[in-house]
């Protein structure tokens, strides 16, 4: 898969140089995590430098000792003022809330259910629970999920990467980069993956990003 990437992308000049200068794509996928544990992690991240993050995810995921990662119905019945220990926000704890009672209710799918449903499905589904965006479920599907072909085309990184890759004055919008990418199909998660590195080699981006695990 990478190498057809990588050959694919190549056909653009200005992808061929990127790749020969970075090399192979290195998609880290959470392959053992759970839809709804790589959802908690990613709210965790949101607005967080990764260390930050990690530390608040680490005293979250301490509070239930007898799990490597708390169930949905574990997190419903722990106390606000106990999440917000941990040094989630108000806002935070309640979208934790939100993730945990649509798993109870199975509207936040197993891995294996999730296997059966597209990434649109997916994204439409996931996208109904409070405080959850489309950037956060294309983090899950890209990083845990490992779908080949998804284009976050609201990231930063993303666009700057594009920008910089082409020497453009500005980025282009979603829209318009959503309608580019489309010849990038069906390899748009390895794009996106060259186009985070375009922006960090530029010094545009200060590693580690905040992802679900940071994965990127």
């Amino acid at each position: 898969m990478s190498a057809a990437a990588m050959r694919h992308l190549s056909a653009d000049p200005a992808w061929a140089k990127l790749i020969l200068r970075v090399g192979k794509p290195r998609l880290e996928i959470a392959r053992n995590q759970s839809p709804f544990e790589a959802l908690m992690r990613s709210i965790a991240h949101q607005q967080l430098h990764g260390r930050a993050a990690r530390a608040i995810t680490a005293r979250f995921v301490a509070l239930y000792p007898d799990a490597s990662f708390p169930t949905p119905a574990q997190v419903l019945t722990t106390e606000e003022a106990v999440l917000r220990g941990c040094g989630f926000s108000a806002a935070k704890v309640a979208t934790l809330r939100a993730i945990s009672a649509h798993a109870v209710e199975g509207i936040v799918p197993t891995r294996a259910a999730a296997a059966r449903l597209s990434d649109e499905v997916l994204i439409e589904r996931l996208t109904c629970i409070r405080g959850v965006g489309r950037w956060t479920v294309e983090m899950l599907l890209i990083f845990t999920l490992g779908r080949p072909d998804i284009l976050p085309v609201d990231d930063f990184g993303v666009r700057e990467g594009y920008r910089l890759l082409h020497g453009l004055d500005a980025q282009p919008k979603p829209r318009a980069l959503a309608a580019i990418g489309e010849a990038w199909a069906p390899h748009r998660s390895r794009a996106a993956w060259y186009l985070w590195r375009a922006a960090e080699l530029a010094g545009e981006l200060s590693p580690p990003i905040a992802v679900p695990n940071d994965a990127r």
